[in-house]
């Protein structure tokens, strides 16, 4: 994880940089709000410390305009002042957090961890129909709640028709989406036919409900019931 402290005080900067870096997090320091806002709107940092008063372009100029500029890295700013007019204007301009300082470095650090939860990637939702279901992460499936053995190019196609559910899928999207071959001399009708009848085997065998169904002629569905 990469921080940038933005702060002109050397004592404090210091005292930040070697607080985060000692938590593992790599630092870059910038001790003018010019020298900060470049940094900012140059390079990819996963959050920003913008301290108020700083020469140059002070912090709430450097957080409006890299919001402007559509910059959306996690920001929490610092000051000495506790005025609520203070407060307000920076969360108005885009700021995460506001710390008055004097503060003790366990609370930014603990600012700190919650913003970069807040503000990294959520994992993908499972994909399911009925008590079938895949997890994208894992690149596995279940049905009925027991594991399926699936080869890498059998998931793929699961989580082709589970993202197409209720639709029909062609063998010609197969051959471009999953075979990544959308100019082909030979079709490749007879290998999807082969893969589609060893994963209707592994999702529908000893159950109840089928749902990979072949639609004569055209292709496949995943659905519940008949095509």
């Amino acid at each position: 994880m990469r921080i940038l402290v933005i702060e002109d005080e050397p004592k404090v900067a210091r005292a930040l940089q070697q607080g985060l870096e000692d938590e593992s997090y790599g630092v870059t320091l910038a001790q003018t709000g010019e020298e900060g806002y470049f940094l900012l709107t140059s390079q990819r940092y996963d959050l920003a410390i913008i301290d108020v008063m700083l020469p140059g372009r002070d912090g709430f100029e450097i957080l409006e305009a890299v919001r402007r500029q559509g910059c959306r890295t996690p920001a929490i700013m610092l000051t000495a002042r506790d005025a609520l007019e203070d407060r307000v204007r920076g969360l108005d301009l885009g700021a995460d957090d506001y710390l008055v300082k004097p503060f003790a470095f366990p609370e930014l650090s603990a600012r700190v961890r919650a913003l970069l939860r807040r503000s990294q990637p959520q994992p993908p939702a499972l994909l399911s129909l009925l008590d079938l279901e895949i997890d994208p992460v894992a690149r596995c499936g279940r049905r009925g709640g027991k594991p399926l053995d699936l080869t890498p190019r059998e998931y793929e196609l699961l989580e082709y028709l589970l993202r197409h559910q209720g639709r029909i899928v062609s063998r010609e999207m197969l051959t471009r989406d999953i075979w990544k071959e959308p100019v082909r001399h030979t079709p490749l009708d007879n290998v999807i036919d082969v893969h589609m009848v060893r994963l209707r085997r592994k999702v529908d065998e000893g159950c109840a409900v089928r749902l990979l169904h072949t639609v004569r002629g055209v292709g496949f569905t995943l659905k519940a019931g008949h095509p």
